[in-house]
């Protein structure tokens, strides 16, 4: 869904379309250049994700950047009708719903709005940063907000890279998705590799900001069922297979590990690697206990490297 940035400087209005990423800042190469001495070079950037999400993302400034009067330290997921006000500029954020009429002669005078959801079969990934809220309350604001836009930004390059969808980020936790209906043991393969690289992304933190008093670490949860996917603006996936997903998720804390996969998910592993290790777990919102299989990153290598394998036999039959 196409969305621009519509602003007033030097006494001209303008407007703004938003590509995959547009930058905004005093240093002459960004695409909105604003010569405010409250704005840094490198001030902010829109990024899109996916088909219509457009976050926006401060880059540590001085000042910051603000959605409706209110600091960003996350990447912001935008709303049509959302005011941004960097330096002294406010911007309004404008998103095209998608509309249709019965009668193209009527169309501005009764449109109907279609949200018309599709049922599919996705797996989908829930990783969220271990003890992310009690870190953030130690950390110079301008320092959190650079490392959690690393973070935003390096994660969705490695959903994207693994051919998923992110579906959103909801503060310190991403949660992608892909569609499973014809290929399930490719996607949890993908699934898979991007834990991996996540963990991997989220390390690298702990290396790059010295502000942090204890290293970073994320749990993962995994999961593979039907799907209600919208059709509108936001493209969001809902669902029992997804809730079930941010379960299993808050589930590594209990069980101190750092993957925990339902059996819809596991299956698809070598038996070797799951049998007599499955797990029954409680979850809210479920009358029956879970089965589960919960592992750490250290063992992924190898169990992608069998996976792959498995493949190979499913392509030859």
């Amino acid at each position: 869904m196409s969305a621009s940035l519509s602003y007033t400087a030097e006494d001209f209005d303008k407007t703004i379309p938003c590509k995959t990423v547009l930058t905004v800042g005093r240093d002459k190469n960004s695409d909105i250049v604003l010569a405010d001495l409250m704005v840094s070079r490198n001030h902010a950037m829109i990024r899109r994700i996916g088909h219509g999400d457009y976050y926006l993302i401060d880059g540590g400034s001085s000042n910051g950047s603000y959605v409706n009067q209110q600091r960003v330290t996350m990447p912001k997921l935008l709303k049509h009708g959302d005011k941004i006000t960097i330096g002294g500029i406010d911007f309004l954020f404008e998103q095209e719903m998608t509309v249709q009429s019965d009668d193209d002669s009527m169309a501005m005078e009764d449109t109907i709005v279609h949200d018309t959801p599709e049922i599919k079969k996705i797996t989908i990934i829930v990783a969220d940063i271990r003890g992310f809220t009690s870190l953030s309350e130690q950390i110079p604001i301008r320092s959190l907000t650079r490392m959690m836009n690393t973070w935003f930004n390096q994660v969705s390059d490695v959903i994207l890279k693994e051919n998923g969808i992110v579906d959103k980020f909801i503060g310190d936790c991403v949660f992608a998705r892909w569609e499973a209906d014809e290929d399930e043991l490719t996607t949890i393969s993908s699934a898979l590799h991007a834990a991996k690289r996540i963990s991997e992304v989220t390390e690298e933190l702990n290396n790059n900001f010295s502000e942090l008093s204890e290293d970073l670490h994320i749990g993962v949860g995994i999961n593979t069922g039907a799907a209600s996917v919208t059709t509108k603006v936001d493209n969001s996936a809902m669902g029992d297979a997804v809730n079930v997903a941010f379960r299993l998720e808050s589930a590594t804390k209990m069980l101190g590990k750092d993957i925990v996969l339902s059996e819809s998910a596991y299956r698809h592993f070598p038996e070797e690697y799951w049998k007599d290790q499955e797990q029954k777990i409680r979850v809210k919102g479920k009358r029956d206990p879970v089965r589960i299989f919960a592992i750490d990153f250290d063992v992924l290598p190898g169990l992608i490297k069998a996976m792959k394998g498995e493949a190979k036999k499913k392509n030859k039959k």
